[in-house]
């Protein structure tokens, strides 16, 4: 049966040998009339940056900081269940939570400050093939928001996160800052925000 076939020859690699990564190349510039697809990460071409849900806060900021990334997609299995942030990480929902239940900063889990999955809002990919930068700018001022995550839908109707947006990403291709304010996203958030 494997009589047709030849085996292929085998050789020693190089020293300090790399590994093939997927790449997604975006243009250096863009227009706000350009494509939104040109500033979207997109991760049938790029690997997502991704965290465990049960692992410490410590070790999703670490992972940032490695991958040079500011937005973690929380998975469990191969769900996402949830998305953590910079923003999450630094700012005051760690405080929040070592006061309340008095344990140490570096108790605090991703499940702690993450934005579950229930909360988060996303982009229809459909919306996306046919909107431009400019959208995309203007949809992340109007949230008050850094990151946009991008879904598309298979045949059988199940949903899965493509892409993302990244506020600072696109300043860096339109060689201009664009300023977003990360807002609370929930009424506890509000509620934590206003009795301060």
């Amino acid at each position: 049966m494997l009589t047709a076939y030849n085996p292929l020859p085998f050789s020693f690699p190089q020293a300090n040998i790399a590994y093939c990564r997927p790449a997604q190349v975006l243009p250096l510039r863009v227009k706000l009339d350009d494509p939104a697809i040109n500033v979207m990460t997109d991760f049938r071409h790029v690997a997502a940056a991704t965290i465990d849900v049960g692992v410490t806060m410590e070790t999703a900021n670490a992972v940032m900081i490695k991958r040079g990334v500011r937005l973690l997609l929380v998975v469990d299995m191969d769900s996402v269940v949830g998305i953590i942030t910079a923003y999450d990480i630094l700012g005051e929902k760690p405080l929040k939570l070592t006061r309340e239940r008095g344990i140490l900063h570096k108790e605090i889990m991703v499940s702690d400050i993450m934005t579950p999955q229930a909360d988060l809002e996303v982009i229809d990919s459909d919306d996306v093939y046919q909107a431009r930068v400019g959208h995309i700018v203007a949809t992340l001022k109007k949230a008050g928001r850094q990151h946009a995550a991008v879904v598309e839908t298979n045949d059988a109707g199940q949903q899965s996160i493509c892409g993302i947006f990244s506020a600072t990403q696109i300043a860096r291709q339109l060689g201009v800052q664009i300023q977003t304010t990360e807002i609370a996203r929930t009424f506890a958030e509000i509620e934590a925000a206003l009795s301060h």
